[in-house]
């Protein structure tokens, strides 16, 4: 915690008058027990065990102290699947106030200095959806798919933004018990057409925008497209489509439902059973094409169960920002917890969530300012980006200010490290930066990715609210992990939920033992209601990934390696695969990578790095030293082997062919490397940074790179 401690240039016996001063004006202006009873608890809960293995064998499964003898399944009584919840929680907020959508008020054209042209929009208020209005154009919509020819137990897509009418249309899949589904709205074309072609869909919900520009371009190659329904816009016929396919708007859909309604009755519908595929869910991609999860009204169900349990005091009082994509299960599964305990959801995307965003005009409020959420949901990338933002903010300060933040942000890490709250510099100092997320977040929940401890504890510390890390995957509906909110460390995602158990099984080729000491350490394997049914039309790898006990109990093997603590919570520690996933979530084939570039003439060997902490790919070369010489001699570089190679000049032009192999190997941009260092010297057996075959062993390499991997990721403190 020292290392993460800010510097500052006061002089040391000033330093301690103005912590004396702020102590003692701490504790005349704030009753003592605002300060301490609540320290005492917090400390006492940090304390306790948060879960437990079954019995006392070693690769035993841990349970949450709160399920040891049954783990949780449901949220409410008799609600198993999830239009019965959505039909329990219209039930009992009826009037309340549901999904928020703000009013575009108006959208200019700004002209940067470069020539680009941005779009800028000012937005007005929020507009509400009640429950009972939300359930019953959920319903209409439902009818209308029916009217259209969408059969029960049948696939139907939605290629859509994050909005209101995402959860509206997977509402009405639930209820009728179509099967969602989902793709990423930020898919590549090919993506996309595997995903439709191989769940074999006829309907596809999608917006306006998607439809003019992605969809237009691959629609003749998904042969079996009829339907396309656009969420807004006015129904049109477009040439480009293929003949045959109609473009229908949600409005007209939820027309026809009205219309036949009453002759519908329940003849042609046919309501989920618990083990009913309820989403159909295509991850990001990482090697080759995406694999769609199947999973089931039971497999959420459970896991909303378990990630509510852990997030103290929900209710009819907290506001949920939704702008995560709602196609990965972290946002999907926030919001269905949020709708199930009668929170507001309000709408926004990454260009219009804060007054800095880029599409916010300058001057006007972004959505969080208007919104003033109390819950929120992000990925590293969106907390790294508010950590880098604030601090820069802070070194434009002046020398006074900038001292005071530092002190205050120093003092305030020091009381939470005992169990104390700091209520003085909650508000006096780091009151602004709280309003940058609205000013009323009480909790923040981080998952995608590992969450540096840095950023971690800047939040905790700036937005004056705990900042729990999950741990999950799509394979186990998102759940298997959340920190408890009173638990401050850095690096752990915290104990297994209510509703799931993990074991560690032994991976003798890492060295990773349920039986290492200090703590058990393996490979992590969730087990619970929560995992899903596998994956769609890929029996093999569903057979590598997933199994079932002799009590038939699912059991999902991640690939992940970790170690649970005494007190029962989680520290991810390594990767059985070299697929890593980055801050933002794309993942990179570290293989694949290398594969492409080592065809390069200049590249002899090539070892591709990546950073689940980090934003971008890195890579370690040996270069060719004749392609290398030539090259430098073409640029004017004079000097030996190693010089040429230490060169930060010849390290640019290196990176330069890099990326253009990779353009031409088809890469992905977050897959080249931005960054690389040169070794004059090949890599050997004798070396031991190879095996005797001549492949890579990474984790040699990572060891005797390590300085320069710091360099080119910036991670030293300066």
């Amino acid at each position: 915690m020292e290392s993460m401690k800010l510097k500052h240039d006061i002089n040391p016996f000033l330093l301690h008058i103005i912590n004396f001063v702020i102590l003692v004006y701490t504790c005349i202006t704030f009753i003592p027990w605002y300060l301490f009873s609540g320290s005492r608890h917090a400390i006492a809960k940090s304390k306790q065990i948060k879960a437990k293995p079954v019995n006392s064998r070693p690769g035993s499964a841990y349970r949450s102290v709160n399920s040891l003898h049954c783990l949780a399944s449901v949220l409410y009584p008799g609600c198993d699947t999830l239009d019965k919840a959505f039909k329990y929680a219209r039930s009992k907020f009826k009037d309340r106030e549901l999904l928020g959508t703000r009013e575009i008020l108006k959208e200019e054209d700004e002209i940067q200095p470069s020539g680009k042209v941005f779009k800028k929009v000012i937005l007005g208020n929020y507009h509400w959806l009640s429950y009972d209005e939300a359930f019953s154009k959920a319903k209409k919509f439902g009818d209308g798919l029916l009217v259209l020819g969408q059969q029960p137990r049948t696939n139907i897509a939605i290629f859509c933004e994050t909005r209101a009418e995402w959860m509206i249309t997977a509402q009405a899949c639930f209820m009728n018990n179509f099967q969602l589904v989902t793709l990423y709205a930020t898919l590549g074309g090919p993506a996309i057409v595997h995903g439709l072609n191989e769940t074999e869909v006829t309907t596809i919900i999608t917006s306006k925008e998607l439809m003019q520009t992605r969809l237009k371009s691959i629609a003749n190659q998904v042969p079996l497209l009829r339907h396309i329904i656009t969420v807004d816009g006015k129904p049109t016929t477009w040439a480009e489509f293929p003949k045959g396919v109609i473009v229908h708007t949600m409005t007209s859909v939820e027309a026809m439902g009205e219309k036949v309604d009453n002759m519908l009755g329940n003849k042609q519908r046919l309501k989920p059973m618990p083990s009913d595929t309820a989403v159909i869910m295509y991850t990001s991609g990482s090697t080759g094409v995406p694999k769609g999860v199947m999973i089931s009204h039971c497999n959420l169900i459970s896991g909303i169960t378990g990630m509510a349990e852990r997030i103290p005091n929900l209710g009819e009082k907290d506001v949920y920002i939704g702008y995560l994509p709602l196609a990965h299960v972290l946002e999907l599964s926030a919001e269905l917890v949020c709708l199930a305990h009668g929170c507001r959801i309000g709408y926004s995307s990454p260009q219009t969530l804060s007054d800095q965003s880029s599409k916010i005009k300058k001057g006007s409020k972004g959505d969080v300012s208007a919104l003033k959420p109390t819950l929120m949901a992000a990925v590293p990338e969106i907390m790294d980006r508010i950590y880098k933002n604030v601090m820069s903010r802070v070194n434009e300060m002046s020398s006074f200010q900038r001292n005071l933040f530092i002190l205050a942000y120093n003092y305030k890490m020091d009381q939470l490290s005992k169990g104390c709250s700091t209520p003085l510099c909650d508000s006096f100092v780091f009151r602004k930066v709280r309003m940058l997320l609205g000013g009323k977040i009480r909790v923040l929940l981080c998952g995608g990715a590992p969450l540096s401890a840095a950023t971690q504890r800047f939040m905790n510390i700036c937005f004056c609210c705990p900042v729990g890390q999950g741990y999950g995957l799509t394979e186990s509906s998102g759940a298997g992990t959340i920190t408890e909110v009173w638990d401050y460390t850095t690096g752990r995602v915290g104990a297994p939920l209510v509703c799931c158990e993990i074991k560690l099984e032994n991976w003798k080729e890492g060295g990773y033992f349920n039986t290492d000491k200090p703590y058990p350490r393996g490979e992590i394997v969730i087990g619970g209601q929560n995992i899903t049914m596998g994956y769609y039309k890929n029996e093999e790898r569903t057979q590598h990934d997933f199994r079932i006990d002799d009590n038939g109990q699912r059991w999902l093997c991640t690939g992940d390696i970790g170690e649970f603590h005494s007190d029962g919570c989680l520290k991810i520690i390594d990767r059985k695969k070299d697929l890593v996933k980055l801050q933002a979530g794309e993942y990179v084939s570290l293989g694949k990578v290398e594969a492409a570039l080592k065809n390069l003439p200049l590249v002899d060997n090539i070892c591709v790095y990546a950073s689940s902490f980090q934003s971008y790919v890195i890579g370690f070369i040996v270069p060719n030293h004749k392609e290398l010489k030539e090259l430098a001699r073409k640029k004017g570089f004079k000097g030996n082997m190693e010089e040429i190679c230490n060169s930060a000049e010849m390290e640019k032009e290196v990176q330069k062919l890099l990326a253009e192999a990779a353009r031409t190997a088809n890469l992905e941009k977050f897959e080249v490397p931005l960054k690389i260092r040169m070794s004059p010297e090949p890599w050997t057996p004798e070396t031991g940074l190879v095996t005797d075959a001549f492949k890579l062993k990474r984790k040699e390499l990572t060891a005797h790179y390590q300085e320069d991997i710091n360099r080119m990721y910036g991670t030293k403190l300066k």
